[in-house]
């Protein structure tokens, strides 16, 4: 038996932002008097609104989605506004392809226009394939021609949204440069182009780990407006980041709330921060970095199979013995060199930190 679309969407696993946060963007469309660009569902203010968090006229509260500098958000915003397309830049786990998917929910009402870059990814994802039997039955038609994500945003005017983009092959990138610059898309086998209509933009996304992967072409570049998303500024801010997107991971996994293990995350949150700057909090200790990046998502990784263990095969609580293993697993990616980082990180920093002796010895346990 076949379930409707409603029941697919209340078991989605993780829903589209569109539909988890729908109420969100009605109330904001409610209250959105300002001026809007064609074809856009909220005004700039309003979308930078449900990205940033607040409360509205008649008491509504909107959830923050991106905790950080209010000017990055405004600036993405401001960029899908004019024709230069945004390209969404950091390191891994700064909530790149989070925002991306958040703005092309608040602007267009629909996050799935997406094209996610791989090795393989090849020219048709970015521009047009054919359906084969069509096209050996009639040969190249309109029917024929399956149009990619890139395709239909640009002829309804919507955002559309490329993933990893220094991962796809340099000659499979520059498909993107007269889509971005004459904002046209040629379709040589019927003599034919779709024109992109007012509303229509481009959000790509970056790893800037993956520098000298397939670096973008100048001339793909210069089509971009390049923001840069940081790792957040304080252990507060980064706090506030996993708590928050762990209770909702949380609530469709039927996990323990987040409040009964607000210690642990913090643990986990100053080891990963001390380990990432190579330097404890109080800055009275120098200590190793390993070769990962230890970065927010990942903490939020962490934090959530703990609350998972806990719930499965503890009392509900989450605690030390919880995450041990997933920092370990995060911390040591190189057996050799990391697991001496680690090792010894713990002997000089953890065992000496009062009120962390449970911590130490859970570390301990699974470090072997």
């Amino acid at each position: 038996m076949t379930e409707s679309p409603v029941a697919d969407q209340a078991a989605a696993l993780r829903p589209h932002a569109e539909d988890a946060f729908a109420e969100e963007l009605k109330a904001l469309a409610a209250a959105d008097d300002r001026p809007r660009p064609e074809r856009w569902k909220l005004s700039p203010w309003a979308v930078a609104t449900y990205l940033l968090g607040g409360e509205l006229p008649d008491g509504t509260v909107i959830s923050p989605k991106y905790v950080g500098p209010r000017r990055i958000v405004e600036v993405a915003v401001t960029t899908l506004a004019t024709d230069r397309a945004l390209l969404l830049l950091g390191v891994p786990g700064t909530a790149k392809t989070w925002v991306s998917e958040h703005l092309a929910a608040a602007v267009s009402g629909d996050s799935t226009l997406l094209v996610q870059g791989t090795a393989g990814t090849a020219e048709e994802a970015i521009r047009y394939g054919w359906n084969y039997a069509q096209l050996l039955a009639h040969g190249p038609s309109r029917d024929a021609l399956v149009p990619s994500p890139v395709m239909r945003a640009m002829r309804d005017g919507m955002t559309a949204r490329v993933e990893e983009l220094t991962r796809i092959p340099a000659d499979v990138q520059d498909t993107l440069i007269t889509v971005l610059s004459e904002k046209t898309l040629p379709i040589p086998e019927l003599g034919e182009e779709v024109q992109a209509v007012r509303g229509f933009n481009l959000i790509a996304t970056a790893n800037d780990r993956d520098r000298g992967v397939n670096e973008l072409s100048s001339a793909l570049r210069r089509r971009f407006n390049t923001v840069v998303l940081p790792l957040p500024e304080t252990a507060e801010a980064e706090v506030e980041i996993v708590s928050r997107r762990v209770d909702q991971l949380g609530s469709s996994l039927d996990l323990p709330a987040v409040p009964e293990g607000f210690d642990e995350i913090r643990r986990v949150v100053t080891v990963f921060r001390e380990l990432r700057d190579g330097v404890t909090t109080d800055g009275r200790t120098k200590v190793k970095s390993p070769s990962g990046t230890l970065s927010t998502a990942e903490a939020i990784s962490v934090v959530t199979g703990g609350l998972a263990l806990a719930a499965h095969f503890g009392d509900g609580v989450l605690r030390a013995s919880d995450v041990a293993a997933g920092i370990l697993g995060a911390v040591v990616r190189d057996p050799a060199a990391d697991k001496v980082v680690w090792q010894e990180y713990l002997e000089a920093v953890v065992r000496e930190r009062d009120g962390w002796k449970d911590f130490y010895r859970a570390c301990r346990e699974v470090t072997v």
